[in-house]
């Protein structure tokens, strides 16, 4: 599990495309410190497995369904991405609950400076639009934000002058495809309450 709280920002070295798969290099010193083969790193969101690694960097398999919800796939070398270790049990949760399980992709739609911050606005897919609500939680590339307003396809957040320098967000233009994960808690509410009032079959005599 993550939190949102972005510790590095990573370059891609590599990305060898397959028929329906990625093999994907990210040179990352801060998240490779301490990994090990098999250690999860999530990348602009991503929960990505470590393969191999060494000399600052390491690589990652990229699935079929994960190049299809995300923008994993039209990354290049040169590229700059946020970096997240898992979140060690004894560590303070800076963020939100994370998962590292994209639901989808948005686009920017208008970046409006302000004195010492900036407004992002983002699409917003009809399938992803209930799971926001204005003051809560989504995460963006990895980034943990709170939702400043939402409408049925698009919503916007803040980002101070932290987010802006140490994450992509800083650096992103309009029209460049961005990683949502929504609140998981938004998920399984929904699922329970459509569990719980979904019609009971009918038993016959």
């Amino acid at each position: 599990m993550f939190t949102g709280i972005v510790e590095e920002l990573g370059t891609v070295t590599a990305l060898e495309q397959g028929t329906d798969s990625a093999r994907l290099t990210v040179h990352g010193p801060l998240v490779t410190s301490d990994a090990v083969h098999g250690a999860s790193i999530a990348v602009n969101g991503v929960c990505l497995t470590v393969t191999e690694h060494g000399e600052g960097s390491f690589t990652v398999d990229v699935m079929a369904e994960t190049l299809h919800r995300s923008s994993l796939g039209a990354l290049h070398p040169g590229d700059r991405v946020n970096l997240e270790r898992p979140m060690a049990a004894s560590a303070r949760f800076g963020g939100h609950v994370v998962q590292g399980h994209v639901d989808g992709t948005a686009t920017i739609t208008a970046r409006e400076p302000g004195e010492r911050w900036e407004v992002v606005r983002f699409t917003l897919s009809a399938d992803l639009a209930p799971y926001l609500v204005e003051k809560g939680s989504v995460t963006v590339d990895g980034v943990s934000l709170t939702v400043v307003d939402v409408a049925d396809d698009a919503f916007s957040v803040s980002l101070i002058p932290t987010t802006l320098e140490l994450t992509t967000l800083g650096h992103k233009a309009v029209g460049d495809p961005v990683n949502l994960e929504v609140d998981v808690l938004a998920k399984y509410v929904e699922r329970l309450l459509a569990t719980r009032f979904a019609p009971r079959p009918e038993v016959s005599a």
